[in-house]
């Protein structure tokens, strides 16, 4: 992985401890939007962690690919990545 792992770890062990907290939220049997609030920002912290990781992927890998000038190295990032955009 090329993503800083400084930037990424801290995002995700945050979005786990909110998860919990969500979860605990579910047991005590707390408001219903009390409770989307914070899944909502959980989502964010796993959506910032992502598009970290992505931004790394296409500064690092797929950059790579294309100064290499193979074709196929080529084609096969951009196929990663457009089956990545169809999927959300």
């Amino acid at each position: 992985m090329r993503a800083e792992r400084k930037k990424v770890e801290p995002l995700l062990r945050t979005a786990r401890g909110q998860l919990d907290g969500v979860l605990k939220m579910i047991e005590d049997d707390r408001y219903c939007m009390d409770i989307v609030i914070q899944l909502q920002a959980v989502e964010s912290l796993v959506h910032k962690a992502q598009r970290e990781v992505l931004r790394a992927h296409l500064a690092g890998c797929v950059q790579e690919a294309f100064e290499m000038g193979d074709e196929q190295a080529r084609e096969q990032k951009l196929d990663e990545i457009i089956k990545l955009l169809d999927k959300q």
